[in-house]
């Protein structure tokens, strides 16, 4: 099942990236795992899927723990708390969520320790939704500039997700506005290297995702079926 849905979405995906005149290389399938259990995650990988993510660190953490297969780039989505970072800091592929200076500094702090540089995206709540996290659009830029400024962070893109709604096309206005600011923050040459990723679009609202010019969209449902638990 896992490995139909799998071959589905990547034929979706290329869909959308023609539609878009985009290389269908360019777009990259994040499985996100939340509330799945480790063998669901395992098909997943047997499908060929290598990018993993999770919104919770303990549940990040466990299923690396349980899954001893150093071929699969971790991600971690969910909003970062300080006190976590350590759990984390010596293997993530990548946090999508730095929203804020001070997880930033700890980021940092936790990679100068270890010796490595820690691959991060910033957050933007495009949507202005007082239940998601994120920095402002209008200070997205700023703390892009602050966060990169940091030896031990690699900035690599932003990322965000589309307003709580049944109708993708409600997403696409949150999707453009990221791609706004990705392409402002590289006209200003904020950072020494460009950003390269936008990390937007879920199950439902991926292919408006790709037309704005998603380079990472975070897919659960369409891989794993509805979520039963919390």
């Amino acid at each position: 099942m896992i490995a139909e849905n799998v071959k589905n979405l990547q034929e979706s995906i290329k869909s959308a990236c023609i539609a878009a005149g985009r290389s269908p290389d360019s777009v990259t399938l994040l499985a996100v795992s939340k509330t799945f259990d480790v063998q669901k995650v395992q098909e997943a990988v047997q499908a060929g899927l290598l990018d993993v993510g999770e919104n919770y660190v303990q549940e990040l953490t466990a299923k690396r723990e349980q899954i001893s297969d150093a071929r699969i780039r971790w991600h971690f989505i969910g909003h970062l708390q300080s006190n976590k970072v350590k759990f984390i800091a010596d293997w993530i592929h990548l946090i999508h969520s730095i929203d804020n200076d001070s997880v930033a500094e700890e980021v940092e702090r936790r990679a100068a320790k270890l010796g490595r540089s820690i691959n991060v995206l910033v957050e933007v709540n495009t949507s202005a939704e007082a239940t998601k996290f994120g920095v402002s659009p209008a200070e997205a830029a700023s703390l892009v500039g602050r966060v990169g400024s940091h030896p031990h962070l690699n900035v690599q893109g932003l990322m965000t997700i589309g307003p709580i709604s049944s109708d993708p096309e409600e997403s696409r206005k949150s999707f453009r506005l990221l791609k706004k600011i990705f392409d402002e923050v590289n006209s200003a040459e904020i950072l020494p290297q460009p950003l390269q990723h936008l990390s937007m679009g879920m199950s439902h609202d991926f292919p408006a995702a790709i037309a704005e010019g998603a380079t990472i969209v975070r897919i659960g449902t369409a891989i794993f079926g509805t979520r039963t638990k919390p």
